[in-house]
Formats: C-alpha cells, structure tokens, sequence
C-alpha cells in the first residue's frame, strides 16, 4: 500500500509518521526544504492529544515538551482583572512545544524508516502526474496554497480577521512558569505561553484594519501588559496574516485535503493543530479498520472520514471564533459586560471543566 503525501510541514510529517507505523509506504512531496525555520514559534498540546502522539506518533522528551498545569484570563477593559481561570489539578491542561524542535524530532526519524521517502518537487506538471499515474492509493495534500488545493478545495467559508499575529519568544529571569496567560486588551489579545522556567512563548493578536503597528509598537505593547516576568530579552518577532476557513469539500476522488487545506482558525485558543491531530486520530482508525480487515486502501476511507469529522470541525471553528467575537465586542464598543458575565459564570466548576474538556477533547457527540 503505497500513500502521497504533499507538504513539509508539522501536519504533513506527523502524518507520515503514523502511517509508516502502520507499515504503509509512504512518499511526501514538498516543493523545498525548509532551511530557516520560524524559531518563534510554539504550539500548545492538549493532554489528550499529547497522549496520542506519544502512543502513536512518535515519543516526545520530557525536555522538549513543556507541562501547563495552569490557565489564567484577563480582561484590559477590567483593569487587568482575572475573568476565567483554569486548573485540572489531577492532570495538565497542555504540553508547549517549539515547532523547530519538534518537526525535527519527526524528520529525522522519517528520514531513518524505510517505509518513507522524500521528494522534492521539481516540475511543474507534477501535480497533474502524480494524479494521471495513479502510482498510489491516496494522496492526502497538506499544503493550502498548491494548484490542488486552489483547484479541488477552493469552496470554502472564509474569514478575514483583518488582524496580524505577532509572536516572540521572551527570555527573562528562572521562575516557576507552568501558567498560560491570556490577556485581551485594547488592541488584541496577547498570550504568554511557557517554554521553560527561563522562557515564554509570545502570540499577540493585533487589529490592523484601523491602526498599523511598527516591531517597537509591539514589544511595547508586550511590555504593558507583561503580567510577571522580569525580562531580559525578546527573540526576533515574526508575523503572519489571521483568516479562518472551513472547507466544503473534504476529497475528490482519491485526493483528500488536510490540515490547513481544510480549516484553519484563530489561534486565539490555541486549537488549529489540534483539530489536525484529532483529525490523524480519525483518519488512522479508518485506515487501520480497513488494513485489520484486509481491505485496499481507497477513497471510501476519505468518504468516511469527511462524515465522521467535517460537522464536527466546523461547529468547533465556529465556537472559537464565538469567544473571539465576545471578546471583539467589548473591544470594540468599550465595553464592560461580556468581560464581567464571564468573570461571574467562570466562578461555575461544572462551566470551567465543561471548557477545559472541549479545549482538550473537541467536540466528541
């Protein structure tokens, strides 16, 4: 059984990894490698999720993964005021991981299986070739920006949130920092979301439709609204448009779209690779029931999966996007009243661990 799979990044790899764990040939294709990642970059972990990779992905290292036992939430127009917290006191709420660290964890294992193989695309007909040979049994595409996506997956619901993300790693003096920190201010929310006792990853949201924002605006921005930390240093600021999409077609024939290509959201909840993992996790139990019961691997599988996760994608984008547009509108308008009703029903146990398992889980119905 032989898979395609387009795209070099986390999605892609982890992918990869899960289904050469199967046994399953697997060949990724990538336009070209990846020389100077983004170092500032940090994805947050669900435990649920985290549990999964570890099981049947590949085994993260206690030092490149770091625990969250914590979530606080604050509200500028409440005068930095604590509206929601968070706490499982039995397990973590999520594991940080540095993006860097992790896909190259995931590629040199690959690069070491002889299951797998990578490819550099060199032509460009080669998306019309490798649909024409018909050399493998899927082929799930990774990368939303190719001819494939912009010609099988273009029908989508879009959302411009005419915002930048900016993000930074903090580096300030050691204490103990097992708590993620959302602060919604004037301007966007700012997350600070632990590395390490020395370090804090930076994701800030900014509204750019009314105001354009220069690297000093934001570290000062950054600096205002620091909740603890005595800061020694920032690392180089990247930034990147925010838009969501759900697309409305999950496959076309024996091509399924994936990651990115399906549905991005806000990272204001810090959830887009989750769906995408919670999506392995799908799309693996499909494969492995057919490979149990001796089946080929074809594009039942992608009908399969499209009816089991598609529903459920887009109701969970579009409660991400709900809290966001609570928080805008308190933003915008001046507000008080959303920030203090949440303040009120956060105090609610059954409400907070009702959150804490939709953060971690999904939507599971």
């Amino acid at each position: 059984m032989n898979v395609c799979i387009i795209g070099d990044g986390l999605t892609s790899l982890s992918l990869a990894k899960n289904l050469i764990n199967k046994k399953i040939n697997v060949h990724i294709y990538h336009q070209k490698k990846i020389n100077d990642l983004n170092s500032s970059r940090t994805i947050g972990i669900s435990s649920n999720n985290f549990k999964f990779i570890n099981k049947n992905i590949i085994k993260i290292s206690k030092k490149n993964a770091w625990k969250i036992k914590k979530i606080e939430i604050y509200s500028e127009n409440l005068k930095n005021d604590k509206i929601l917290n968070f706490e499982n006191k039995k397990n973590e709420l999520f594991f940080m991981v540095k993006n860097q660290e992790f896909y190259k964890l995931l590629n040199m294992n690959l690069l070491k299986n002889k299951f797998f193989k990578k490819i550099i695309i060199k032509k460009d007909n080669f998306y019309e070739k490798i649909i024409k040979e018909k050399k493998y049994n899927l082929i799930i595409n990774c990368d939303a920006n190719n001819p494939l996506s912009k010609k099988y997956f273009s029908k989508k619901i879009d959302k411009d949130y005419n915002s930048l993300a900016y993000t930074t790693i903090l580096e300030h003096k050691k204490l103990d920092n097992d708590t993620a920190i959302q602060v919604f201010t004037k301007s966007g929310p700012i997350a600070f979301l632990p590395v390490s006792n020395k370090e804090t990853s930076i994701v800030c949201s900014l509204d750019i439709k009314n105001k354009e924002y220069s690297d000093n605006d934001v570290l000062n921005l950054i600096k205002k609204n620091n909740p603890k930390f005595k800061i020694k240093k920032f690392f180089k600021l990247n930034n990147f448009k925010l838009k969501s999409s759900s697309s409305r077609n999950y496959y076309y024939e024996n091509i399924l779209g994936f990651g990115d290509s399906l549905h991005r959201i806000h990272p204001l909840a810090g959830q887009g690779f989750n769906m995408t993992i919670r999506d392995i996790k799908t799309l693996s139990d499909i494969i492995q029931n057919k490979v149990d019961l001796g089946m080929q691997l074809d594009n039942s599988i992608f009908e399969e999966f499209q009816k089991k996760t598609k529903y459920m994608n887009f109701i969970f984008s579009s409660g991400v996007d709900f809290i966001y547009e609570i928080f805008n509108y308190d933003k915008k308008n001046q507000s008080k009243i959303l920030s203090k009703f949440f303040k009120f029903f956060g105090k609610n146990e059954k409400l907070s661990n009702a959150l804490i398992k939709f953060a971690d889980k999904g939507i599971n119905i």
